[in-house]
């Protein structure tokens, strides 16, 4: 007897954004293709029987609406829409979310999906992750999960989550290998020209480090500075003569104000400086941490892998071609 197709089911709520929903369906519809058989089936489903407007202004109609109930899921996904994070909760949508993961093998979001997912109560206690932009917020409503913010990817029993946008691709490649085994998972990743594992954390991506000044406004003039000449002595003592404050309350007083240490804040920038010339420029790791106050290219090496998850070679390498 010929096995029935698993099916996914995507839940794209108002202003979804479309990769976090095609991105997904691409790689089941490859898998199907790999493996010689229709394995998965894909179901989009929207909160009102209308077309949905993605954020990119594309419009599509779902193949059914919450009002349909199934009878048994194997894969219940939630899509990220930058509108999340101000949305009113639906509490039917809730509802019906909660039903139909109980009628579920795994389930779990992607992007800022992790937003509304999360008002279910059935990420709690566990490890998820989310897009960086809003794993912060998602953090502070939700105080019992663990949000990883640098994982493009997290599996925590029946909970699978993915990172932003993109990151919806690599979540359903690792399911398709719990299912098919590597050597599908690979084909679909080759077939598609993405990562089967794609290195380092998805913060190499983030722009944490051109955010706005934070602080009092002589603590702000500081990170200015500071981001501006990011290869000067920025010792904790040198940072405080420039204020005029006693190295120990400035200390106390940045840590309080920006949210982390002084040091770490002088990393921060030195570690975005350095970023922006292994993308711009024709500097090499060795040259880039000179110029930053590095007192060798292992100092930059350590920081950019404990901050991004890949070396500066690497990083450099993977934008080459914004040198060509």
């Amino acid at each position: 007897m010929r096995t029935p197709p698993s099916t996914v089911a995507i839940l794209a709520p108002p202003g979804v954004q479309m990769l976090d929903v095609s991105g997904p369906a691409d790689v089941f519809a490859e898998a199907n293709r790999q493996s010689g058989r229709e394995v998965y089936s894909v179901v989009t489903v929207g909160t009102a029987p209308l077309a949905i407007m993605a954020s990119s202004g594309m419009r599509f109609l779902p193949d059914t609406t919450v009002h349909q109930e199934f009878e048994r899921l194997d894969t219940l996904l939630v899509a990220g829409s930058p509108a999340l994070a101000d949305a009113a909760v639906d509490l039917g949508v809730v509802a019906w979310l909660q039903r139909q993961a109980a009628r579920s093998r795994r389930y779990g979001s992607i992007c800022s999906g992790a937003l509304l997912f999360a008002r279910t109560g059935l990420l709690d206690g566990r490890r998820v992750t989310t897009h960086w932009k809003v794993a912060e917020l998602l953090a502070e409503r939700h105080p019992s999960l663990h949000v990883e913010a640098d994982a493009f990817v997290m599996r925590d029993g029946p909970v699978c989550t993915a990172a932003g946008v993109t990151a919806g691709m690599d979540l359903a490649i690792a399911l398709v290998e719990e299912d098919l085994g590597r050597d599908i998972a690979k084909a679909v990743a080759a077939e598609l020209v993405v990562f089967y594992r794609r290195p380092g954390g998805q913060m190499q991506f983030s722009r944490h480090g051109e955010s706005a000044p934070a602080g009092r406004g002589a603590l702000q003039e500081l990170q200015r500075y500071v981001a501006s000449h990011p290869g000067e002595d920025h010792s904790v003592a040198s940072m405080a003569a420039r204020v005029g404050l006693s190295p120990r309350h400035f200390a106390r007083i940045f840590r309080q104000d920006v949210g982390m240490t002084p040091a770490a804040f002088v990393e921060a920038m030195r570690v975005e400086a350095a970023r922006r010339l292994l993308e711009d420029e024709h500097e090499t790791p060795k040259r880039v941490a000179d110029r930053l106050g590095y007192a060798n290219a292992n100092g930059l090496r350590r920081a950019f892998l404990r901050r991004f998850g890949v070396t500066p070679a690497d990083y450099r390498k993977r934008h080459a071609h914004a040198r060509l």
